[in-house]
């Protein structure tokens, strides 16, 4: 009982943060099309002592080899493609496609050699699956010494979607690519995971964690992956 006031509790800061919080300010645009951006966009977390490590230069397939390695795990109950009427996919998949990956990994090594200590990748992708309804995937990167973090804050989140009856759609989704538009269903994982680092915490600091979707990588231990994989 104890264990489920904590997740409800978890569940309920992070949306009050999310609900509180400003909207990034965007410093730099790296690419920026309706449908798709990277942008560089100034940390408001940052203080003095924990400035990000960079700038950076990082190839594009040494990115590409962390976003090959970000895994969904769908939860037992739902099957997407049944319940949810989408794209059949297995219950643990990657979260980028080989297309996701050979456009993003570029803008991302380009934006990592241009930002700050104080700034955060962010990007950001939609696709219409209905008249008025998209999906969104977004999140953001920084690198700490050898850890790459990445926060993927959306995996195909409907735009349209209303917790409260009634309630209207009210933010514009390309501005908050890092606050989560609707609950997360799928749990975040990563292959290999001995190049995943998990923070030591416990109780509710392990949980918000788990709340704001954060993979913490050893990018270094990666071997660099081709942006166009060979054909079998």
């Amino acid at each position: 009982m104890n264990q489920f006031r904590l997740v409800i509790f978890a569940l309920v800061c992070a949306g009050l943060i999310g609900a509180c919080s400003p909207r990034q300010f965007t410093t730099i645009t790296i690419y920026d099309q309706p449908d798709a951006y990277v942008r560089l966009e100034f940390d408001r977390t940052v203080k003095k002592g924990t400035e990000h490590s960079h700038p950076v230069s990082l190839r594009p397939e040494q990115i590409a080899a962390v976003l090959a390695g970000v895994r969904i795990e769908e939860p037992v109950a739902l099957v997407r493609g049944d319940i949810l009427q989408r794209d059949p996919v297995p219950p643990i998949h990657p979260a980028f496609s080989d297309k996701d990956i050979a456009f993003l990994a570029p803008l991302l090594a380009m934006a990592f050699s241009k930002a700050t200590p104080e700034e955060v990748v962010t990007f950001y992708q939609t696709r219409s699956i209905a008249a008025n309804t998209r999906e969104v995937t977004s999140g953001g990167l920084f690198i700490q010494g050898d850890e790459l973090h990445l926060i993927l804050a959306n995996y195909r989140s409907p735009t349209r979607y209303m917790p409260d009856m009634g309630v209207a759609e009210t933010q514009d989704d390309r501005f908050t690519p890092m606050q989560s538009l609707a609950p997360q269903g799928g749990r975040l994982n990563f292959e290999p995971s001995s190049a995943r680092r998990e923070k030591l915490s416990g109780g509710l600091e392990k949980l918000l964690q788990q709340v704001q979707r954060e993979l913490t990588i050893m990018y270094k231990q990666l071997p660099p992956r081709p942006l166009v994989q060979p054909t079998p």
